[in-house]
């Protein structure tokens, strides 16, 4: 088991410049230095996860050790990436946590049947936005032990 560390990889899949930005920012205040790869929309997000297409080449394309995903995506939606991560033998056990602007019980309860790790809403003023990643941070960084990926148990 081990905690995420700063050299481990964090993949976001967020289509909207300004929350990816804005989440850079947060994690920026949050001292997080960690690796980052995003996608903007669930087909990559997929292609990015199962190192197919342009991400075949998994020394360029490392697996993430964390995912901050949301769930309205143009395409492929956040709700059918997560699906297919938690069937998948291989990637179930990346922890997902489920960023995003909806409050809807449906998404919430649709989310975390589906292997969701956590489901966070994106406070709408900055401020909060902030101690939402400084939280999030302290959990998944300094609290939650996880086990090593491809190891089976």
């Amino acid at each position: 088991m081990q905690t995420i560390n700063t050299n481990n990889l964090i993949l976001i899949v967020e289509d909207s410049d300004i929350d990816y930005e804005t989440t850079l920012r947060a994690f920026k205040q949050a001292n997080m230095a960690n690796p980052i790869h995003r996608c903007e929309d669930g087909e990559d997000a997929l292609d990015y996860l199962f190192q197919r297409n342009q991400y075949s080449d998994t020394q360029s394309s490392p697996r993430p050790q964390l995912i901050l995903l949301d769930i309205n995506l143009p395409g492929t939606d956040g709700r059918d990436v997560l699906e297919e991560l938690k069937n998948d033998p291989e990637l179930k056990t990346i922890p997902v946590i489920v960023l995003t602007t909806s409050t809807d019980e449906r998404d919430i309860n649709s989310c975390y049947l589906a292997g969701a790790n956590s489901y966070i809403h994106k406070p709408v003023e900055l401020d909060g936005f902030f101690v939402a990643i400084q939280k999030l941070k302290d959990f998944w960084f300094k609290v939650a032990l996880l086990p090593k990926q491809g190891l089976s148990p």
